[in-house]
Order: C-alpha cells, then structure tokens, then sequence
C-alpha cells in the first residue's frame, strides 16, 4: 500500500466499488517473511471460557439497507453448521502475554517494526508519521505492537483484560497451535454471533434500543470524537453476552476467521460447513471496531465481512478461538 504523510482529516476514503473503507482495517502490502513462524512448540491449554454450540441451521448475510453489497455481504443464504465450541472472549492481552512467555513468538508487527494506529489515539506530541493515502487518521507508527498499541510510549499493564491488538492472522493462527485451538471460520462465527437473530445485531434490529449502548463504538462524527467519549478497546467482557453468551461480537475489535476471503463466495458456497474459497483476497475479518460508526462505516453488524492480508496488522483487529466439539 502506498503511504503518505497528510494530517487533512476532512476526507473520506471509498474503495473502487465505492464502499466506505477508512474506518476499517487498513489493507497492508508487505513482503511475506520466509521461513516458519517464530516461537518454540510447547502447548497451552485451551481456555477455559469455551462454550460448546449445538450444530444447526441459520439464513447467512445480509440484503437490507443494512448491507454492502460491495463486501459481498450477499445473498443471503441457508446455511448449516455442526457443533463446534468458541469462546465467550477475544484473546485478551493477558492471555496473549502468556502464549508470548511460553513460546517467545515475536508477531509481525514486531518483525516488520510498525503497525497501524488510529491517530485519535497518538500523543499531541506524537512525532509525525506517514498515513494511508485518502484515510489520514490511520498512521504507520513505528514501535506500535501489541505490548505498545499506540507506539512506544504506551503499554497494556492496567489494560491486561483488553483484546490484544496489532496481531496478524498468522499470529492468530501461532496462538490457536498452541493453545490447541483453532480460528473459526466465517460461517461459525456469524452464527455464533447471531445467536438465533436474524436482524443486524444480536439483540433485534435496532442499533442502540431505549437509546442505551450495547456495543464499543465511534462516538462522534467520524473521524473527530465528542469530547469525553472513550476511545479505543474496552474489556472483552464489556457489555451484555448474545443469547449464546458470547460477548463484544459487534464493535470492539474486529476479529480475524479462519477462511479466505472473497467477494462474491456466498454465490457458490456449500450449504453445509462451508469452509471459504481455497484463495482470496486476504483473510475474513468479523464484527467491526470501536472505529464504526452509523455516519460513516455501518460494520458493526453480525453479518459485516472485510478482508486482509494474513501479514496485516493494526490498533483495532484482534481474534477469538474456536475448537472441534
């Protein structure tokens, strides 16, 4: 991706199909480093807070107002999943720093020596940093990594039960190996997410019911906040569970799957267990961040998907684990 210095926040970045983008995950052209990834094969155990579904049948996507199209969010489609469990949390700094103890694995924001930050989120004094042509509240700041989420003079001690961020797919998937779990795919997310809803949220249709928050999300006219709203991650149990009792499904981070993803898959995806296309466009990405926001980025949504690549990393994109039943 080409980079630029711009400290304009008045535009708004829309990719080629003209969908809005900047408030997302900021797509990363890096060179793949050769070579297995870093870290010694000892196991953890697997957490504790998994929570086995039963298998069943649910109607994936979306085709409302809702929708963007341009995602692929459509059609919607029957789909049936067996039983798998997942966890009611995303991997919480905790948790990853135990993985990190364990195995000394370096991700790849720290071998790469960057990641993305949301500029609401830098110091004024901040040094200046290069930006993402078209969405300048996305700085590539070096020294930012999961143990530093907004660069090095920051650090997660009082913030241990936040999801980790400025973690790639492949150091999801370094996790998942040793925890004995594994990411789940696209269609067990969204249906663990659902719960049993069909609307766009996992309580009903309305984005914030009797006007109270359910979910970590942009308050302000993106990509300015209100004075005083909380920016960034809160805990991974923040907010009420879905029906299944997994929480922060919507807002928060947003959270790598297992499958590639692609635009126009649900076209001709299975109808049982579909598992994604054998390549794509990166990896899926689920659930939106504390960066959507209804004036701008709708993704908030069970049924939003995005797409990364595996080496990709950034302030708002975390994972949660899923096991076979």
């Amino acid at each position: 991706m080409s980079l630029l210095f711009d400290r304009d926040w008045t535009a708004m970045e829309h990719r080629s199909d003209g969908e809005p983008g900047g408030c997302c995950a900021p797509r990363t052209e890096r060179t793949i480093f050769a070579g297995a990834p870093t870290g010694t094969p000892t196991r953890g155990d697997a957490p504790a807070s998994l929570v086995l579904l039963p298998g069943g049948t649910f109607l994936m996507g979306d085709e409302s107002a809702w929708a963007y199209p341009g995602d692929g969010e459509g059609p919607r489609h029957r789909v049936i999943v067996d039983s798998f469990a997942i966890d009611r949390y995303t991997v919480s700094n905790a948790a990853f720093a135990a993985f990190v103890d364990a195995t000394g694995h370096r991700t790849d924001a720290e071998r790469y020596g960057w990641s993305f930050v949301f500029a609401g989120l830098l110091p004024e004094d901040a040094p200046p940093t290069r930006s993402v042509v078209g969405a300048p509240w996305w700085r590539q700041v070096e020294g930012a990594e999961w143990r530093h989420p907004s660069g090095p003079g920051s650090r997660i001690d009082d913030v241990l039960d936040h999801p980790v961020v400025h973690v790639s797919w492949n150091d999801a998937q370094a996790y998942c190996a040793w925890s004995g779990t594994r990411l789940p795919t696209e269609a067990e997310w969204e249906y663990a997410a659902r719960a049993g809803s069909d609307d766009p949220f996992p309580w009903g249709p309305d984005l914030e019911p009797d006007e109270h928050p359910r979910m970590n999300v942009f308050r302000g006219r993106f990509p300015r906040s209100d004075p005083g709203a909380h920016l960034g991650t809160l805990a991974v149990d923040a907010f009420a569970p879905n029906d299944f009792g997994l929480h922060n499904v919507t807002g928060n981070v947003w959270e790598w799957c297992a499958d590639w993803y692609a635009r126009d898959y649900y076209r001709h995806s299975p109808e049982r267990n579909p598992t994604g296309p054998a390549t794509g466009a990166g990896r899926v990405m689920r659930g939106g961040s504390y960066l959507c926001h209804h004036s701008y980025c709708r993704r908030y949504r069970v049924s939003a998907r995005q797409g990364s690549e595996p080496v990709s990393s950034t302030g708002n994109l975390g994972f949660r684990v899923a096991k076979d039943r």
